[in-house]
């Protein structure tokens, strides 16, 4: 008897859904991967619903590792012992395991379970390493990771029941995407007391206590910084030496291993700077931006004055929420905001909030006309009554990139 009761509500996220398709009933772990409360658990509960649809007498087992019910679970023995209790020897077993990075050595019992092509395996978890290391020793060709992200713009609209409007995309800019939005009133204060517990439950749970960190001062000192400075560029060192300014002594090595730390806590995520002509990864330089924009609005607050930080965030996570490697441009001496690649395809973009002057459209337009080769760019920002091409390149207003 299956273990579980399925939320009588919940609002699709079909983007994935059509990701993880393909590889139902097929025997590879399927891994979500993503930040604490963007939707993994809602993700496992959508693909059962899929199943029972297709098998109303589907055996489901469902392990949530941060459900005292399962306490017992512990260590990759207990895991295997507890899923053969539960499998049955007849018909498939779907597998469906929360929180997995909880569970010690719980890579030795995924292999294990993979064996049998009875199993069908389904697994989450808040730390970017989980299909690093032994596990993908172990499991190699043997996994498919699925990022899941805060919601996009389309998906807040559609969670919040409102309509696409400048309005409503503020709103987006202020209180970000955590699906848990729905249930709360859009005041800051009530929003922000949320953002802020989450904010604790992921700097306590999946870096301090992961980590064993003590330095705690330092640690928010620096995600205030990096939440005050999104898509500067910066080196470990340059962030060393700004908190020395502000009487914090700490090596330029042990800022890049806090904020490797924050970004495997999907916190933050790092852009890496790329050579457009050399075609390469630059080692030193580069930018983070945030996974929800409300979280960094309630370490930092929120201003207006930031919505050209904000924006740049937005069209970031857009891009990653599309499936795009995204990367910084650089070009002898000019920046592209973003170079974006998948499936071999490359789009060049520029982020701008508004185009106020000649200069200001020389510049943004002018960056992504040095690239000469034939694949997309385009200008997105705030102005929707701009033309709609300049020499060429594509001008899109934010809300429509967004919505398309």
């Amino acid at each position: 008897m299956n273990n579980f009761n399925i939320p009588s509500h919940i609002i699709p996220r079909r983007t994935y859904i059509e990701r993880v398709k393909p590889f139902v009933n097929k025997p590879i772990a399927k891994v979500f991967t993503g930040q604490r409360r963007v939707g993994k658990s809602y993700m496992l509960f959508q693909i059962m619903g899929l199943i029972l649809k297709e098998n109303p007498d589907a055996n489901i087992i469902y392990i949530n590792k941060e459900d005292l019910a399962f306490a017992e679970i512990e260590n990759a023995i207990d895991l295997d012992n507890y899923i053969s209790k539960n499998s049955s020897s007849t018909q498939k077993n779907y597998i469906f395991i929360d929180e997995i990075q909880n569970i010690d050595n719980f890579e030795q019992a995924i292999r294990s379970l993979l064996l049998n092509e009875n199993n069908d395996i389904y697994i989450t978890g808040s730390n970017a390493n989980l299909l690093s290391g032994e596990l993908a020793t172990l499991l190699a060709g043997r996994t498919i990771e699925i990022s899941i992200h805060a919601l996009s713009y389309s998906e807040f609209l559609t969670f919040n029941k409102l309509t696409d409007s400048d309005e409503n995309l503020l709103k987006y800019f202020k209180y970000g995407g955590l699906p848990y939005l729905i249930n709360l009133n859009f005041t800051d204060e009530i929003v922000f007391e949320y953002l802020k517990n989450i904010y604790t439950t992921i700097v306590y749970r999946d870096v301090v206590s992961r980590y064993n960190i003590r330095s705690l001062n330092f640690l928010e000192r620096l995600i205030g910084f990096l939440a005050d400075n999104i898509g500067s560029l910066f080196s470990a060192k340059r962030i060393s030496e700004f908190l020395k300014s502000q009487h914090i002594n700490i090596a330029h090595n042990q800022v890049q291993v806090f904020t490797e730390y924050l970004t495997n806590a999907f916190l933050i995520n790092k852009a890496k700077r790329y050579d457009v002509v050399g075609k390469r990864i630059f080692e030193i330089g580069e930018k983070y931006y945030f996974e929800d924009c409300g979280i960094r609005n309630a370490i930092v607050g929120y201003k207006p004055g930031d919505n050209a930080k904000l924006l740049e965030n937005i069209v970031y996570n857009q891009l990653l929420y599309k499936g795009y490697d995204v990367k910084i441009g650089w070009l002898d001496t000019e920046e592209i905001d973003f170079v974006a690649t998948k499936n071999n395809e490359i789009i060049y973009v520029q982020v701008v909030l508004h185009i106020e002057s000649e200069k200001t459209l020389k510049r943004e337009f002018g960056n992504l006309l040095k690239i000469k080769d034939n694949y997309p760019k385009v200008v997105i920002g705030m102005d929707e009554q701009f033309k709609n091409t300049y020499q060429g390149i594509t001008y899109l207003p934010i809300r429509e990139f967004l919505m398309n």
